[in-house]
């Protein structure tokens, strides 16, 4: 039988047409022109580094961005330079942990400071999570409409985040110059020396960087990425860095370490002692604004792995097909906003950002060492990019470190799970993927998401304008 066509706006027809072959279902699509739009110029792929962000990889990464120009971020780059397996394990890693516990742990930041607005006894953790889970619903809601307004939220709330940040530079900057340095003088002493607990550290502080590899995961939606990925990378880079120094300096100077240890909502306290209390409303206002672009910003660019690796039939073929009516990835964002929800049940921050820590930072070692590998590999390939050796080889080390110093030092269940989890894809690789014992038993689900949500396959095509 054969399905009637509908079309979008733009007069597109997605035309479906499905027999029935023995026991099964064989499904054959002929689509034209589904695919994701290069809608991210320069401000809105710098908005979203700036929006979610760390630097240290960004020049590596920008490298790679420019010599595989595929979405995905480090997918495609393991893929090339290690082979299928790795590339799996990563997306696998990624869709079901990583970018879900990113939302869920920036959508319950900015939950705790939505609750600052209202009187709640003590720790209101129903609210919380409930706020949290509509934040989330949202941002699904806005990323499945249109890819264009979701980078215009992505540049509205990042400008809202530079000048919450701005205000919190300016504040710190009077507040030293009435002679408040009492605790920069003495903000170190007590340091511990441990190389263990020096790189669990770094995992809370860099996690709050995280995101500056996000525009490697949108490269097909970015305008010229030859030009716009590097200059995106490092305006966002250099000007989140400086900006978090200093408002790190800020904080530390004027709630002191002990104040800062202590907090919930460190932007709250600071604005009522800066601002005072009258004033002071504002600052949960901007923070807000800042975590939910930072989450958008997340779930914009962490679903397109999820995205290229069920183009690649790593994944069911359904998630990587893409709205023919909006060219959105709905039914990747769908899955991934599902699996943020079911993280929210736990709730607990402190162990989200540790496991999200760790094995973010080995797959971004990986990551150089594919970069390394591909300057052997493809020596004679044209790269619009590349970078002096001894940069990537540094940021490799410090991954290296924050990878291994924590396990040889202060071996951990935590890190042990983490490692089990990634290497448990293979019993879902070995039957599903290289063996294909599935044999079409997906199709009438395929079938059922892509009438139900008029989306259809969307094949690569490196069209760079």
């Amino acid at each position: 039988m054969e399905n009637p066509a509908f079309s979008d706006k733009d007069g597109m027809e997605l035309k479906e047409r499905h027999t029935n072959s023995e026991e099964g279902l064989d499904v054959k699509v002929d689509v034209q022109a589904i695919k994701l739009k290069r809608s991210l110029g320069l401000i809105s792929g710098t908005s979203i580094i700036v929006g979610t962000i760390i630097d240290l990889g960004s020049l590596s990464y920008a490298e790679l961005g420019t010599l595989i120009t595929k979405s995905g971020g480090e997918y495609p780059y393991m893929m090339e330079a290690m082979g299928r397996v790795v590339a799996y394990l990563f997306a696998w890693t990624k869709i079901i942990v990583l970018t879900p516990s990113s939302m869920a742990i920036i959508c319950l930041t900015f939950a705790e400071y939505f609750i600052t607005l209202f009187d709640f006894c003590g720790e209101p953790q129903i609210p919380k999570k409930i706020v949290a889970a509509l934040a989330m619903i949202t941002l699904a809601i806005v990323n499945c409409w249109d890819t264009k307004l979701a980078a215009s939220v992505q540049v509205f709330f990042t400008a809202a985040k530079l000048i919450a940040l701005f205000i919190i530079v300016i504040g710190g900057l009077v507040w030293l110059g009435k002679g408040e340095v009492e605790t920069l003088q003495t903000g170190f002493e007590g340091s511990t020396n441990s190389p263990s607990a020096v790189a669990l550290a770094f995992y809370d502080a860099l996690w709050a960087y995280d995101g500056w590899n996000n525009l490697n995961y949108i490269t097909e939606e970015l305008k010229n990425p030859y030009v716009n990925l590097p200059r995106a990378n490092t305006i966002g880079v250099l000007l989140v860095t400086v900006i978090y120094v200093l408002a790190n300096i800020s904080y530390l100077a004027v709630l002191g370490k002990d104040g800062l240890l202590n907090s919930s909502a460190v932007a709250v306290e600071w604005g009522e002692i800066v601002m005072g209390k009258n004033v002071a409303i504002i600052m949960p206002i901007f923070v807000m604004f800042s975590t939910f672009g930072a989450a958008n910003g997340s779930l914009f660019a962490g679903v397109r792995t999820l995205y290229v690796a069920a183009r690649e039939n790593q994944f069911p073929e359904v998630l990587s097909y893409v709205s023919a009516r909006r060219l959105t990835p709905i039914p990747c964002i769908i899955f991934t906003t599902v699996i943020a929800l079911l993280m929210l049940i736990p709730g607990d921050i402190g162990s989200l950002i540790d496991f999200f820590s760790f094995a973010a930072w080995m797959f971004y070692a990986l990551a150089i060492i594919c970069l390394i590998i591909l300057r052997f590999k493809w020596k004679d390939r044209k790269r619009p990019i590349k970078i002096f050796i001894l940069f990537p080889v540094i940021f490799l080390l410090c991954s290296l470190y924050l990878v291994v110093a924590p396990i040889i030092q202060d071996p951990r269940l935590e890190f042990l799970y983490a490692f089990l989890f990634i290497v448990g894809g293979l019993l879902l690789y070995i039957p599903l993927v290289h063996f294909k014992i599935h044999k079409g038993c997906f199709d009438p689900v395929t079938l059922f998401f892509q009438l139900f949500l008029e989306v259809g396959p969307s094949p690569y095509v490196p069209d760079f304008d």
